[in-house]
């Protein structure tokens, strides 16, 4: 994304971030998103079990959109222009809005392997949108988008796939609502630096409980403790941080490597499954976590001989 020239993912000084730089920030940026983002599906699900779908989305934002906004200017940064706010207002929408507040209402309805599949289509909508502006993968960046598919789709095939057909679509609809977003972003005036996250946040969370409010979406009178606590992990680190590393590496490297995250965050769910809720893993959830590995690697070393 344009003009974001620090993330917010560190909270490092910008002296830090500049001494640093792209080759430690964005392997580092990649990790958190490979961990954190993995980790919410987990959270969607137990915070769901007490807050309905796009309102947990809205107050996750909401929430974090603000202590951001504040603490950000609190620290003398610059407010969006009339345009930057514009601009992140759309792109808000259709990341944070459509891709992420779907998701949430498909997660109510379908299973985490659909779920997991459909996401995972995300860079594959980028490298079509991205092939509009004239910014088609590499052949060794399209073998690795094909092989971390096939992936995503080999650690679901013992999984007993099985949902609404509804939910399905949400999902892609999502994913493709986040590519179009993250690639149409790029060429726009955004806000600079953490300020860009806390306005797509901001703007998004406006959407998204606008949509649950008129949808009859009411806010639970006693929430049960685990939930909220998930959610307030949703609103830390999945809005904050993860959303933060996600627009550095947006910016500094290219789609394909940025979106890589969509076939990693499978097994990372898989495998938080099997640590915190003794879910078993079988030969085919090795099999794909092992070809979604190997089609980021192959997506990683050919974004760094170009």
């Amino acid at each position: 994304m344009p003009d974001i020239s620090h993330s917010a993912v560190t909270s490092l000084p910008v002296s830090w971030a500049e001494r640093l730089g792209p080759r430690v920030l964005i392997p580092l940026s990649l990790l958190t998103l490979y961990l954190v983002w993995g980790s919410t599906y987990l959270g969607i699900r137990i915070a769901l079990e007490s807050y309905p779908p796009f309102l947990l989305a809205g107050v996750r934002f909401i929430a974090a959109g603000v202590a951001l906004y504040a603490f950000l200017r609190w620290r003398g940064h610059t407010p969006p222009t009339r345009l930057q706010w514009r601009n992140a207002a759309i792109t808000g929408v259709l990341l944070l809005g459509f891709g992420n507040g779907l998701v949430c209402f498909a997660e109510e309805r379908v299973s985490s392997g659909i779920a997991a599949v459909a996401v995972s289509s995300m860079p594959l909508f980028a490298a079509t949108f991205g092939g509009l502006y004239g910014h088609w993968p590499t052949r060794r960046e399209g073998i690795g988008l094909l092989v971390g598919f096939v992936g995503v789709v080999v650690l679901n095939l013992g999984s007993g796939l099985s949902g609404e057909v509804i939910g399905a679509i949400a999902l892609l609809t999502a994913a493709a609502c986040w590519a179009f977003g993250s690639v149409w972003s790029r060429r726009q005036d955004m806000p600079s630096g953490p300020m860009n996250t806390a306005a797509q946040m901001l703007c998004a969370s406006v959407a998204l409980l606008g949509v649950g409010f008129a949808t009859g979406e009411t806010l639970p009178s006693e929430p049960t403790t685990r939930a909220t606590l998930a959610l307030a992990y949703l609103a830390a680190f999945g809005s904050i941080v993860a959303f933060s590393a996600y627009l550095y590496v947006l910016k500094h490297a290219r789609p394909a490597v940025a979106t890589s995250y969509a076939y990693v965050n499978p097994p990372v769910a898989v495998l938080l499954g099997v640590l915190m809720l003794g879910e078993t893993v079988g030969p085919f959830d090795l099999a794909g976590m092992a070809i979604i590995l190997g089609g980021v690697a192959v997506i990683t070393l050919a974004g760094k001989k170009r």
